[in-house]
């Protein structure tokens, strides 16, 4: 896109970008609750994978491409195999919504966990 076009579809914009000024002051508020993900950087295990899973085929490709990947050791995948064949996706524990790893904690409960 040209910078002439660019001033005419956003004039407000390409006026913040060529001068440095804003139209518009974020004022941040020092005594609002702050929050943060309760599982930022968290790694997932197999089990995490698993108990998101609906079918047992589901399951059963989450360890295939763990194992494919070197994630998974051959034993244990089999094990994981093993324990989902005669127990099913229960076994495993409950189920994890879409949205568990965007829980988030105050700021509160996150000096209490460290």
């Amino acid at each position: 896109m040209e910078k002439k076009q660019f001033r005419e579809k956003y004039p407000h914009i390409a006026q913040e970008v060529e001068t440095g000024k804003s139209l518009v002051d974020i004022d941040f508020d020092e005594d609002e609750e702050k929050t943060e993900r309760k599982y930022a950087g968290y790694d997932p295990t197999a089990l995490d994978f698993i108990r998101r899973c609906k079918t047992k085929e589901q399951a059963e490709e989450i360890i295939n491409y763990l194992e494919k990947r070197k994630e998974l050791e051959k034993i244990e995948a089999d094990e994981l195999r093993k324990i989902l064949k005669k127990n099913g996706l229960k076994a495993f524990g409950p189920a994890k919504s879409i949205s568990y790893y965007e829980k988030t904690i105050k700021k509160e409960e996150m000096e209490k966990e460290f």
